[in-house]
């Protein structure tokens, strides 16, 4: 199965389960720690838990089976660790505080700065 294909899924099993706000930035000129991050937000700490439990499990059925869930002892945020696909899971506040998206949205400057 293609990255992209595990993404839409992925994408689609959030929202199945109530993510808010569902993002997909695509990271491949960005990073090499993945090639596509997704951020969505859950209403509760039970919610977020349930989002990435959820999701790992669903990932299994499709044959994505290395998947992790890290940030089990949060209230605030989760992150699932899908090979090529980074996702995090925020309650609101967090992800207002962190602006993942700003961040990793913003160009990649072609010219090295020295300083």
């Amino acid at each position: 199965m293609k990255v992209s294909d595990i993404k839409k899924k992925i994408e689609i099993i959030l929202d199945n389960n109530k993510a808010k706000n569902i993002v997909s930035i695509d990271l491949e000129k960005k990073s090499y720690i993945a090639d596509y991050m997704i951020i969505a937000s859950g209403t509760s700490s039970r919610h977020l838990q349930s989002l990435a439990e959820n999701l790992v499990s669903e990932l299994k059925k499709i044959g994505v089976t290395n998947c992790r869930i890290e940030g089990r002892e949060s209230p605030d945020w989760k992150l699932v660790d899908a090979m090529d696909i980074i996702v995090h899971i925020f309650n609101l506040e967090k992800r207002e505080f962190y602006d993942l998206e700003k961040m990793w949205s913003e160009p990649i400057p072609k010219e090295k700065v020295l300083i």
